[in-house]
């Protein structure tokens, strides 16, 4: 698939590129981004070139991996949000944000517009967010952009090399206002 922009009222959603390896490098030097996601630590250049030149791009091409970088209109890179198709019908969302455009709503707002962006595009009926237990700023952001926190799995997340526990949660496509690709019946109690 060929990569899409998408536009909220305050920001521009674009796949990264070459272009954006000094900003993609300079944003992953935080500490926060290194502890709570999956980027390498410690992040090198050659971390930023290979996402941004190969990984990215990757993805795209084969339709496995969406990834968007949240820009404001000056060009200032705010943050990442990324989709992973996980089963038909399903894609994780993984997001970060730069330390100093934190506190703004920009992640949460790229995010619904990701997740409204699969639903409508993808045919995707279930975005699941997952975090490390603890990751209070993501499940922050999950919150704020109507996901439905389910619960905790035990030893469900690997990061770099360590088991620990994950929280999950979901949005559907009618969390939106949004019709499903196929019916959808809830449990009843």
């Amino acid at each position: 698939m060929e990569p899409h922009t998408l536009t909220t009222g305050r920001l521009l959603l674009r796949t990264v590129g070459p272009r954006d390896a000094d900003a993609v490098l300079a944003a992953c030097q935080d500490p926060d981004i290194q502890r709570w996601t999956t980027v390498p630590s410690p992040y090198l250049p050659e971390h930023a070139r290979s996402f941004t030149e190969q990984v990215v791009p990757a993805g795209w091409a084969n339709g496995t991996m969406f990834t968007f970088g949240v820009f404001l209109p000056a060009g200032d890179l705010t943050g990442m949000v990324a989709l992973t198709m996980m089963s038909p019908g399903v894609a994780e969302i993984g997001f970060w944000g730069t330390e100093e455009h934190r506190g703004n709503g920009y992640v949460t707002e790229a995010s619904v517009a990701v997740a409204r962006w699969a639903f409508t595009r993808l045919s995707v009926d279930r975005v699941e967010w997952r975090a490390e237990v603890g990751n209070a700023a993501s499940r922050s952001v999950a919150r704020r952009a109507g996901f439905t926190l389910e619960g905790t799995l035990r030893s469900s997340i690997n990061n770099k090399g360590v088991r620990r526990d994950g929280w999950v949660g979901s949005l559907l496509p009618s969390d939106l206002g949004l019709p499903s690709t196929a019916p959808y019946i809830p449990a009843r109690p």
